[in-house]
This record gives C-alpha cells, sequence and structure tokens, in this order.
C-alpha cells in the first residue's frame, strides 16, 4: 500500500504500522485515517501478519486530531462530526482487530492519541513518552472512546482527572496505574516491541484471537455470563488442530507449531 502518512514495515510475522506526519505530531487528519484505515484491513486479511505494533515517527506517537483541519471545518459542523465518526470507527477496528496489537508509545500521545493507545490489547512506552487527554485543553469532547474506556482502564476518579485537567503524564507514572505495560529506554522500544511481538507469534493464533474477545466481551458481561462464554469457546476449541499439536508438541518436548487451525 503506497501512502504519504501512512508506512508498513513487515518484520517476520510482525508488522509495523508507523503514522508518518512529524511535522504534524502525528495528528489524525482525514487523508491519514483513510490510508490508516485501508492499512489496517490489509494487514487483518494477511495470515502471515499475527501481530501488529502501531508507533509514530519523530517526537509524537499522535497528537490526536488535526486541530487545524478542525478549525477550518468548525463551521461546517457535518464535516467536523463527520470526520470525528471516521476517526472514531478507526479507533474500533484497531480495538476489534483479531491479532494482538501493542501500541509502540513513542512520545507523545494526546487527545485522539490517547484514545488510539486505549484501544490497543498492550503497551510499550519509551521513558520520555507522555500522555493525556487535553480534549478539555481546547474545548472538545472525547470522539473516539476516550471517556469510556480510560474509565473502564483506571477507575472513574482517576479518568476524570485525567479528563478534567488535560494534564500530561509521564510513561513511568502510567505503569502503576495500569495504563502502560512497559516503559523502556527510548532507544530500546522497538527491540523490546519486537521481542515481545515474536514471544506472542510463537503461539496460537486461534487462541490469542479467542483470548482477546473473551476479555474484551467479557467486560461487558456479569460474572456468569463471561464464564457461559468461555465455556462455549472452550468447546469450540478442543477440535482445533492448534490444540492436539499444542499436546503433541508437550508429549514430544518440543516447541509447538501453531498453523492457526
Amino acid at each position: 500500500m503506497e501512502s504519504k502518512v501512512i508506512q508498513i514495515d513487515r518484520r517476520g510475522a510482525l508488522a509495523w504500522l508507523r503514522l508518518s506526519r512529524p511535522k504534524a505530531l502525528n495528528a489524525l487528519s482525514p487523508d491519514l485515517v483513510a490510508d490508516f484505515e485501508r492499512a489496517l484491513s490489509s494487514l487483518e486479511a494477511d495470515a502471515s501478519v499475527r501481530v501488529l505494533a502501531i508507533t509514530g515517527t519523530g517526537r509524537a506517537f499522535c497528537a490526536g486530531a488535526d486541530l487545524a483541519f478542525a478549525l477550518d471545518s468548525v463551521d461546517a459542523g457535518d464535516a467536523l462530526l463527520a470526520f470525528v465518526e471516521r476517526a472514531a470507527a478507526l479507533v474500533e477496528h484497531v480495538a476489534a482487530f483479531p491479532k494482538p496489537v501493542i501500541a509502540a508509545v513513542n512520545g507523545l500521545a494526546l487527545a485522539g492519541g490517547l484514545e488510539l493507545v486505549l484501544a490497543c490489547d498492550l503497551v510499550i512506552a519509551a521513558e520520555s513518552a507522555r500522555l493525556g487527554d487535553a480534549h478539555a485543553n481546547y474545548g472538545l469532547l472525547p470522539g473516539a472512546g476516550g471517556s469510556a474506556r480510560l474509565a473502564r482502564r483506571l477507575g472513574a476518579s482517576r479518568a476524570k482527572s485525567l479528563l478534567f485537567t488535560g494534564e500530561l503524564v509521564a510513561a513511568p507514572a502510567l505503569v502503576e496505574l495500569g495504563l502502560v505495560n512497559r516503559v523502556v529506554p527510548d532507544a530500546e522500544l522497538e527491540g523490546s516491541v519486537e521481542k515481545l511481538a515474536e514471544t506472542l507469534a510463537a503461539k496460537s493464533p486461534l487462541v490469542l484471537r479467542a483470548m482477546k474477545r473473551l476479555v474484551d466481551d467479557g467486560l461487558d458481561q456479569s460474572l456468569a455470563g463471561a464464564l457461559r462464554l468461555e465455556q462455549l469457546a472452550l468447546r469450540a476449541h478442543v477440535r482445533t488442530a492448534d490444540l492436539r499439536e499444542g499436546l503433541a508438541a508437550f508429549r514430544e518436548k518440543r516447541a509447538p507449531r501453531f498453523s492457526g487451525c
């Protein structure tokens, strides 16, 4: 896929998706959102891709929506709302992506950038990275899941603090809060993500897909409902080749070779 604002870098089973508007801090423009969506659809259909990593170029992961575009569109409210809806659909696609998605937060992640981080399964951040909501700083409201996902991740009180103040928080402080999984030195960010991706790619893609769906869907269920979903998924899984391969590898004392079937 050719794009001036999105770069795809394949490294074995890992696909890097890089936002590439460094002068604009990788802000979400209509072109970037459209190309991002096309890239996601292509990578989702590619069975050789088992892990997706999203990162930014330059000093930002993503600074949210392009406020210059928003300013030009504010008098045409329908155009601005249509853009926000497309951006929200993109973030939902990231959240529903059937393979593990790692946010490699290389720098600033603000507003829509934070919403993008929240849609990822795992978050590895550089020590210099700072994250925050920032919508309130410009009289804006979240439109891509920020209020909903942030509260589910941090709890209502901590989410309100970040939403109300628009404060930027250093990545190391967000590990204890559960927003960031791991912080690494800036120079080690890509290597750390690739090592994690290698670990994930060795697992059964069927298992990881089912686990992701069970965790996400289970959050919207009672405990009893989530347990029923788990049992239904297990009943389907016992008939798979990956389960048989995993047990055979255990018996034969070798590494499993999962096919995703």
